[in-house]
């Protein structure tokens, strides 16, 4: 057995929290693999090479309850060691999704014998149109399906424990997949009607009243007419916050956070492993009348009800404590706001699920070096060419410059991170410049010019020394400013870095800028600058995608 610690995830200076492997901080570049990959292991013969070829170090694939428990009491893991075997041969680390009892708003990854005994346990009922029917959805109001959810996930934590304690290829564990109710607000079979006319219980309405204020904006504006002081005791929940979708909603992930923590804190007493639950998210900016498929929909019913989307994120925080964070599956919302909103409450941002093409790329750099994120992981790219892929290039430099930011991370160094993205001849530009503060210096981040169609940018910042800025990345540029008044300000030099040693991060200088190359400002060029009609080539493509700029003040 290995001495040292399980993977944990620990919390650094400010909002920034660090997954530690093998007791070393550990930079996650990981992609999602479709939903049956991993029950596979010769399927995944042909999947781990590209995923290095993607220059990927951790897969999210899933490991489900009727794969592991085909009947009741007898468990196979054959499989699963398979696969663990193939990624440790391949240098792949794994964040294992449970699919158990739930999985995007129905049951259908629960074995045979659980789907064929509704009486042992029940399936959720949703109304429409007036009629009432029975769903593929599990009721979280049995305690029998969490708790035969529970003891199975309980017995998988237990042999990751036995068979990978020391090698650690599994990193972390995924709780089910995007929980919650589907076509309806609420469940409405009996045992959840009984529920819902009872009174509100104590413990929700003691730390609601105590954490009011604190609670997300959203969650307060849901319920306008309440405050820590008008909520009462011994009503039921319609009684206590009105009839309403939102008190629809609050009730049912009051429930699903209660579920969710008996699974995780049953297999966290096996392996002390870090473990979350992923939303899938409501849409947030769009009118009724959206693909609730792909824009999250309006509604709760339309995106699964009861799941930790940000009106209910305290909800899932206080009451699912065995959970290390709540992450959002971003594929159509807001990306930015989104990071914003799902950093609430010093949650740590991940994103297991998000868009593989280049608007998904380029955003990933946002996450990691603005909002912090432990991990990003677009779906798919498996099923993905490498060389097509753009997240090929993007990894590729992220693994290089990984050192760097866990480094940056560990010293409390500001970092930024940022994008521009591509548009066509003719369009308004979809990205503003943007404009921040970082220690005595203002800065203003454009694109970077060229005399044709700009490029689309993205990157990060990292404050290295109080005159010195790290930039990674391309197609942008910074003009910085002192923040006090002075009689002179500019840049004493611009340097090419290339990375020398991807263990510890050790930079080289490859080149000078100066002139026109740098155009007055410390300019991070794009890799295919377009020159338009322009004959003049003082336009140095990026190289390395590194540069140090150092300024001064007189």
């Amino acid at each position: 057995m290995s001495a040292t610690s399980p993977p944990q995830l620990r919390k650094l200076s400010g909002n920034v929290h660090q997954l530690f492997v093998k007791d070393k901080p550990f930079l996650i570049r990981s992609a999602e693999i479709g939903n049956s990959s991993m029950s596979s292991a010769r399927w995944m013969s042909t999947v781990w090479p590209k995923m290095v070829e993607n220059n990927v170090n951790t897969l999210l694939g899933s490991v489900t309850w009727e794969m592991v428990e085909p009947r009741e009491g007898e468990f196979d893991f054959a499989e699963l060691d398979l696969v663990l075997a193939g990624a440790r041969e391949h240098g792949l680390r794994l964040i294992l999704l449970w699919f158990g009892a739930h999985k995007n708003g129905q049951g259908l990854y629960a074995p045979e014998w659980v789907k064929k005994n509704p009486s042992r346990f029940p399936r959720a009922e949703i109304t429409q149109d007036g009629v009432t029917r029975t769903t593929h959805t599990f009721s979280v109001f049995s305690p029998s399906t969490y708790e035969a959810d529970a003891t199975a996930f309980a017995r998988l934590i237990s042999h990751l424990k036995d068979v990978d304690a020391e090698h650690q290829t599994v990193i972390m564990v995924q709780v089910q997949n995007e929980v919650g109710i589907l076509k309806d607000t609420r469940d409405r079979c009996q045992l959840a009607q009984h529920t819902f006319d009872q009174p509100v219980p104590s413990s929700l309405l003691t730390v609601l009243r105590e954490q009011w204020a604190g609670m997300n904006a959203t969650f307060r504006n849901n319920f306008p007419h309440l405050s820590s002081e008008t909520l009462r005791d011994g009503g039921g929940w319609a009684a206590t916050f009105g009839s309403s979708d939102q008190t629809d909603e609050l009730f049912m992930a009051y429930h699903y956070a209660l579920s969710i923590e008996a699974v995780a804190s049953k297999g966290k007493l096996e392996y002390d492993l870090p473990m979350f639950a992923n939303a899938w998210l409501r849409n947030m900016d769009e009118e009724e009348g959206q693909d609730a498929a792909f824009s999250g929909g309006v509604r709760p019913g339309d995106y699964p009800s009861g799941g930790p989307v940000e009106t209910v994120l305290d909800i899932w925080q206080l009451f699912a404590p065995s959970l290390a964070f709540l992450a959002p599956d971003i594929y159509l919302t807001d990306y930015t706001k989104t990071c914003q909103l799902y950093t609430h409450r010093d949650n740590a941002l991940f994103i297991p699920e998000q868009r593989r093409d280049e608007y998904g790329a380029i955003r990933i750099w946002e996450a990691i070096g603005r909002f912090n994120a432990i991990a990003t992981s677009p779906f798919g790219l498996d099923s993905h060419t490498p060389l097509l892929s753009p997240f090929t290039a993007h990894y590729a430099l992220l693994r290089s410059v990984s050192p760097l930011i866990l480094d940056a991370r560990a010293r409390g160094l500001p970092t930024y991170g940022l994008f521009f993205d591509r548009f066509e001849k003719g369009e308004k530009d979809p990205s503003p410049i943007r404009t921040l503060q970082i220690g005595s210096w203002n800065l203003k981040i454009s694109r970077s010019y060229s005399p044709g169609h700009p490029s689309p940018g993205y990157g990060m910042i990292i404050q290295v020394k109080p005159d010195s800025f790290l930039g990674i990345g391309e197609g942008f540029q910074i003009v910085f400013t002192p923040t006090t008044e002075v009689k002179i300000s500019g840049i004493l030099a611009i340097e090419e870095k290339e990375v020398v040693d991807e263990e510890t991060g050790e930079l080289s200088t490859l080149r000078r800028f100066n002139g026109d190359e740098v155009r007055s400002g410390f300019t991070m060029p794009a890799t295919k600058p377009d020159m338009g009609d322009f004959v003049i080539e003082s336009f140095i493509p990026a190289h390395t995608r590194i540069a140090l700029c150092t300024l001064y003040t007189v």
